[in-house]
């Protein structure tokens, strides 16, 4: 028997929440829903304090200091409180499906997977969060990977290093993992991540660990698309969004470091990772950066980044 925690991490979020709850609470699997409260400026706190009341699988958890943490350092608390024995997660603006844990009854029955990983949908709440969606990413209506993959083909994938395409990410509201795992591992978000830290996690995730791809043709889980969503209010290749990729490629950078990762895999994340530290620079160094980099280096002017360096 499955025993699934749902971690939600909430800021925020009182126009979604219930929903969100709703959608996961009626499944058998579904041991406790877990909601970080992440100090919210609307009524997101006392309705998830209504929530709690009403039903005793729900529990309620702010900060100690009941300030405002990020997302990565809610989903880290939550795993810390969670006593199933696999980890979910699940964004508060967010719903599951029916489908939602299909895959995992099956899969799960092999004790080498640590992990599985599904498709999800998206649902356009508003007319403007469509449009900021749209102009970022393209009109498909599943987030999903390219084929089915396990093991160290998942890891492979996510870094491009594949002869096929296997796709850029799969999202945490599709992802079920072991407990076991992330503790053996000691693997949590990066809370020093504001954006990214759900990649950031799921590299790190697929190589540490063995994952499973489960429903990739179909969505099990539904994420919501509106006016607030973080992800879409980044203009790409903006100084912003530079810096953001610096942030993110320079946590994957330091853990691979730490970690001896060989060098096919280091040399990937290292090419993206000094793509981004480039564009930071200003002015005439800039270029004698490039420069030199590109002389020590020749396989960086083939990274998708390296368009970064001029702007």
């Amino acid at each position: 028997m499955l025993e699934i925690s749902v971690i939600i991490p909430v800021y925020n979020a009182e126009q979604f929440l219930e929903k969100s709850v709703e959608s996961a609470i009626h499944f058998e699997e579904v041991k406790e829903i877990i909601l970080i409260e992440d100090r919210s400026t609307d009524n997101s706190l006392e309705i998830c304090k209504k929530l709690a009341v009403g039903n005793s699988k729900i529990r309620l958890f702010q900060h100690p200091d009941q300030a405002n943490h990020g997302a990565g350092a809610s989903r880290n608390l939550g795993i810390k409180k969670a006593t199933g024995n696999l980890i979910t997660f699940l964004d508060a603006d967010d719903y599951y499906l029916p489908n939602r844990f299909d895959a995992e009854k099956e899969i799960f029955k092999d004790p080498k997977i640590d992990g599985v990983f599904n498709a999800i949908g998206v649902e356009y709440l508003t007319e403007k969060g469509k449009q900021e969606y749209l102009t970022k990413f393209k009109d498909s209506p599943l987030t999903t990977v390219n084929y089915h993959a396990e093991g160290e083909e998942v890891f492979r994938g996510l870094l491009s290093l594949t002869p096929k395409t296997f796709g850029t990410f799969f999202h945490l509201n599709a992802l079920t993992i072991r407990k076991s795992a992330l503790e053996i591992h000691n693997l949590r978000f990066n809370e020093n991540l504001r954006v990214h830290q759900d990649s950031d996690f799921n590299i790190k995730l697929s190589y540490h660990c063995y994952l499973k791809s489960g429903i990739i043709d179909k969505a099990v889980a539904i994420r919501g698309i509106h006016d607030d969503n973080r992800i879409t209010k980044i203009v790409q290749y903006s100084p912003q969004y530079n810096q953001r990729q610096y942030l993110y490629w320079k946590s994957l950078y330091d853990w691979a470091s730490a970690n001896s990762l060989i060098p096919e895999y280091k040399n990937r994340i290292y090419l993206s990772f000094k793509s981004f530290d480039l564009s930071q620079k200003k002015g005439l160094a800039k270029y004698i950066n490039i420069l030199l980099e590109g002389i020590k280096n020749p396989e960086i002017l083939k990274t998708k980044y390296r368009f970064n360096y001029y702007r």
